[in-house]
């Protein structure tokens, strides 16, 4: 799957939902709970049954992004589900230091 920036993902496993900030050119597959996300909306999803590995969680407003890769992603909608690609988490991205204002 190949997701526009804006575009909107969500888990078929659980209730995550996250926003495409950063995609790369080629096609991958993100997954929530070792399940591959779907365009928010699309229709007959059923929910399926986790990887019980892939269960660390994810929060609300946190941004996972992995730069090697060129994939960023910006959770809209907490869950039990890990978010992934080819099977290796997503690591939170660190916040930016402010400069100091001395």
């Amino acid at each position: 799957m190949k997701p526009r920036v804006g575009q909107s993902l969500a888990s078929t496993v659980d209730s995550t939902t996250v926003i495409v900030i950063r995609w790369p050119d080629e096609d991958l597959a993100v997954t929530c709970g070792g399940i591959e996300m779907v365009l928010k909306g699309a229709a007959g999803e059923p929910k399926r049954t986790p990887d019980p590995s892939q269960m660390d969680g994810t929060q609300l407003g946190k941004r996972y992004a992995d730069d090697v890769i060129g994939i960023e992603l910006l959770c809209t909608k907490a869950g039990q589900g890990t978010l992934a690609v080819g099977g290796v988490a997503l690591p939170l991205k660190d916040a930016r230091a402010l400069p100091a204002s001395d």
